[in-house]
């Protein structure tokens, strides 16, 4: 159930909230990505930006609202009044419409770089293993480890690691790429080789969510920042108006002291 209407958000979010326990880790979150938009999430650790990730693809479930994925309804069916949780199988399929890319980079140890990026599209998509080989083949290169394919991830910087991590999502050829911050565990000078490999999928019109602490990154490639704090959407709008100029003193305090 893909569409393709340019007036559809291709991530529509609507009143989320969830809880843990005592904590209030969203609050009425609603926001719009549009196709081919790429939206950065900022704001101080424990805001929500995570949690909102992780309940875009239904790996958390919201306790409240509902989000909408190509104007798919995520996680459940609608009947009546009522919603109904969706299979586990249900939601496998849904998922393969999002990539997600972690803070850690979770490689399969045993498999060399060329089998992590191939395990999706041999397993979940069925595709032939030639087919396959090539896709992953493909997307190495477009990430810059053409020369890894039979290294294992241990052999790898963090920056390549990610960088595989990056291509193993896009294998299964997702509709919106969600990261959460994806180079907060590199060191500082393995940063760059992430964000040019991130650059480069905005460039080519994919729609990404994007969890991140990297001011620059926001100010030269997304569309939309939207700041978070205390679980709840506090300023969004164009990225160059929220970093210049921002309208909420929350905004302002924040950036000053992460640009300090």
């Amino acid at each position: 159930m893909r569409h393709s209407d340019p007036a559809i958000p291709m991530v529509a979010v609507r009143n989320v909230t969830k809880r843990f326990g005592a904590v209030q880790a969203l609050a009425g979150v609603s926001l719009d990505v549009a196709r081919g938009e790429v939206v950065c999430l900022l704001g101080p650790s424990g805001s929500g930006k995570s949690t909102l990730l992780r309940c875009v693809n239904h790996l958390e479930r919201p306790d409240s609202g509902a989000i909408w994925v190509g104007g798919e309804l995520i996680g459940y069916r609608q009947d009546g009044n009522r919603l109904l949780e969706l299979s586990d199988a249900e939601v496998a399929r849904q998922r393969r419409r999002c990539g997600m890319v972690f803070q850690r980079f979770n490689l399969w140890p045993h498999l060399t770089v060329l089998q992590n990026v191939m395990e999706g599209p041999l397993r979940v998509l069925r595709l032939p293993q030639a087919e396959a080989r090539a896709r992953a083949e493909a997307l190495l290169a477009r990430v810059g480890l053409a020369d890894k394919v039979g290294a294992w991830p241990a052999q790898l910087s963090g920056g390549q690691q990610q960088r595989v991590g990056i291509a193993r999502a896009l294998a299964m050829e997702p509709e919106v790429m969600l990261f959460d911050e994806p180079t907060s565990a590199l060191d500082p000078e393995l940063v760059g080789e992430v964000l040019g490999v991130m650059r480069d999928l905005a460039a080519t019109g994919m729609t990404m969510l994007v969890v991140t602490h990297e001011i620059g990154f926001a100010r030269e490639v997304a569309d939309q920042v939207i700041f978070m704090d205390a679980g709840a959407v506090v300023e969004a709008g164009p990225a160059a108006r929220v970093l210049t100029k921002p309208d909420h003193p929350r905004t302002r305090d924040f950036l000053a002291a992460v640009l300090a």
